[in-house]
């Protein structure tokens, strides 16, 4: 690990300023995705700003009748809040599928939202990755590329959002907020936070330097049964070879958002006006310009497979 040094900072617009008067500062929180990078030397911040004291661990209800959950609440915290469980269970059994339960009780929903992805070659590096060192080249598109994307590819990057509380908010529609280093606000919709490789995979979301998270707004309840499917090849304490996020109203309408497949959650809302005609037209039109390569084409029948399974469910 490289020497850094280090800050605590006093609210939100303070920590934003200092992030970008230091090139270099990260934010650390709970730090369970960006101590593990520094150790590996893949991020190697000059200057860490902590922002555990910055009150911004609460849940709170908006005025619009959903909720505001501060950027450094715990994935455990927010998975059991009983209104979370009650209105927005495809967001508390999503968080429930990722992680083990120590590493839930650090990790925040701000982290979550920015984990880096677990493409192999990204963590390798002897190896050409274009997300760590832009324009060395992409060794997963003639690699390993089993757990890898196959839609929403690019020639540069064919690496997937690892997070399932992304795929869960993405589903819902949520926003995130964020203050930047002029103490100007933002609300970011979840469908524009994660960007798609291009040709600049390194640049991971929307995010402007110094920026920083305070918070992510869910809406109003939308009701329906709400499902997270989460297909792996172990049981526990693995990344989602694939992942179904859906909300099902009683007649047949719907949400469904895909994890495992894509550089961000991957939604189609068009495809969703195929659900009421089944599983296989829904995922033809999700994944439609789908471009796997031999090791994951199997990804493409386990979403269709899956989804139907989750849709069986949904109507039993």
């Amino acid at each position: 690990m490289k020497p850094f040094t280090f800050e605590r900072a006093t609210s939100p617009a303070d920590a934003a300023a200092k992030a970008a008067a230091r090139p270099g500062a990260k934010f650390i929180a709970g730090g369970t995705n960006l101590l593990d990078l520094m150790k590996l030397q893949i991020e190697t911040p000059t200057h860490l700003i902590d922002v555990n004291g910055l009150a911004l661990d609460r849940i709170e209800p908006t005025p619009e009748g959903g909720l505001r959950v501060g950027a450094l609440v715990r994935n455990t915290d927010l998975a059991a809040d009983d209104r979370v469980r009650k209105d927005y269970g495809v967001l508390s059994r999503a968080l429930l599928a990722g992680a083990s339960g120590q590493l839930r009780n650090r990790a925040t929903t701000a982290g979550n939202l920015l984990q880096r992805t677990r493409c192999p070659y990204f963590y390798d590096t002897n190896m050409a990755c274009n997300k760590r060192r832009p324009g060395s080249g992409c060794s997963a598109l003639d690699g390993f590329s089993r757990q890898l994307g196959v839609v929403g590819v690019s020639d540069s990057c064919i690496a997937t959002n690892p997070s399932d509380m992304n795929v869960a908010l993405r589903v819902l529609d949520a926003k995130v907020e964020t203050v930047k280093p002029d103490g100007a606000t933002r609300a970011i919709p979840i469908a524009e936070f994660h960007r798609l490789p291009g040709d600049t995979p390194q640049i991971e979301t929307e995010l402007t330097p110094g920026e920083l998270i305070t918070a992510v707004t869910l809406p109003k309840p939308l009701g329906g049964r709400q499902i997270y499917r989460k297909v792996r090849d172990r049981a526990s304490y693995a990344f989602a070879l694939i992942s179904i996020a859906a909300i099902v109203q009683r007649d047949g309408s719907g949400r469904v958002a895909v994890g495992g497949v894509a550089h961000k959650p991957w939604r189609v809302e068009a495809a969703e006006a195929e659900l009421k005609r089944g599983a296989k037209p829904a995922a033809d039109r999700l994944l439609a310009d789908a471009r796997p390569t031999e090791e994951n084409a199997f990804k493409l029948p386990l979403v269709e497979r899956s989804l139907a399974s989750v849709l069986a469910e949904a109507r039993s």
